[in-house]
């Protein structure tokens, strides 16, 4: 009897929420028309995350610096790679100590965000970024999503597979010991 309880229990828990579920699901559709729109400043903000980049690859990351708005936050590829301004500096700067020949090629799209918790102007960036390390040269695809006020990037959030780079760079993954 105690089993045929808990089951029914569970069962109408279940059912519980997905009922839920339909019940709070939006009645109407938002589209991208309503929420996303043209950047005003789409040039201006181009050019900030254009000249971003370009400097930092270049190796002037102090200049590149100079584009971050007071309060910066740059986010990713893992939570624990998040950090401010000088975070970000100070990693590049470390980066240029092992990698040379860097290069970088990216297209860049601009848009608005009219309302919600994103809302401003986004400046999203695809590219792909080479370098040389131990002999080797890496090549990888990123995505970098910059948003921007005024000229300065507030914040970033940028995409990229780092098994892929250490793969390029000879380093093997193995399972931990004593695992199936």
């Amino acid at each position: 009897m105690k089993r045929i309880t808990l089951s029914l229990l569970i069962a109408l828990a279940v059912l519980f929420v997905f009922s839920v579920d339909k019940a709070s699901a939006q009645d109407k559709p938002v589209h991208q028309k309503d929420m996303i729109g043209d950047n005003p400043t789409a040039d201006q903000d181009d050019m900030a995350v254009a000249n971003f980049t370009n400097w930092l690859v270049g190796g002037d990351a102090d200049k590149a610096a100079t584009l971050l708005a007071p309060g910066f936050k740059s986010y990713g590829p893992a939570p624990s790679d998040s950090g401010n301004a000088e975070q970000l500096v100070t990693g590049w700067k470390e980066n240029y100590k092992n990698q040379s020949d860097r290069k970088v090629n990216f297209v860049l799209e601009s848009f608005h965000v009219k309302s919600g918790d994103y809302m401003g102007n986004w400046v999203a960036v695809w590219g792909d970024y080479t370098f040389t390390s131990m002999g080797k040269t890496v090549k990888f695809p990123y995505h970098c999503v910059y948003k921007v006020t005024n000229g300065k990037i507030n914040s970033s959030r940028i995409y990229f597979d780092n098994l892929y780079i250490v793969q390029q760079l000879g380093y093997k993954v193995t399972p931990p010991t004593g695992s199936n």
